[in-house]
């Protein structure tokens, strides 16, 4: 499998969890982190530049990148980090057989639909992926944490700052 199997999509979403068996939670643990009760004069956004599928581990291995950074720097009360996208898709595959005389035990691509094994976010073009909010002297440390965690994405992402 590469991975390029899983990052374009441009079928029919599959999202119907009701009528599907055997799907695998979500890895994400928290969506919001940090001081959610404050607020904050700056917004540093992690923007998607192309339209792409991230899996569920690669969104929490950015948000425990992120959160690792902002948390050593600023301290938990100086800052408020969200992860946007739900992962809603859900990505099978076909599991093929490595031993040897395998094509005794596997039917080929016949009957190739495959099994649930990741769930997904579909994301837009230009469509914020984090959000980190800090004060003015918060600014470098929420880039390079957002910087860190583009580097788990399978995509290009562009860090915006905005003045609330």
């Amino acid at each position: 499998m590469k991975a390029a199997d899983y990052k374009y999509k441009k079928n029919h979403a599959y999202t119907r969890k009701k009528y599907m068996g055997g799907i695998p939670g979500s890895k994400i643990v928290k969506f919001t982190m940090g001081n959610t009760s404050r607020e904050f004069t700056h917004r540093v956004e992690l923007i998607n530049i192309k339209y792409v599928q991230i899996r569920h581990n690669a969104l929490e291995s950015a948000r425990i990148a992120a959160n690792r950074v902002l948390e050593k720097n600023q301290g938990r009360e100086n800052f408020m980090l969200k992860i946007i996208p739900y992962p809603h898709q859900v990505i099978r595959e076909h599991k093929r057989v490595n031993v040897a005389q395998a094509d005794r035990f596997q039917e080929g691509m016949k009957r190739a639909w495959g099994k649930p094994t990741y769930v997904a976010a579909r994301i837009a073009k230009l469509q914020p992926v984090i959000i980190a909010e800090v004060d003015k002297d918060g600014i470098a440390d929420a880039k390079e944490a957002l910087k860190r965690a583009s580097a788990k994405f399978p995509t290009k992402c562009r860090i915006v700052v905005k003045e609330l």
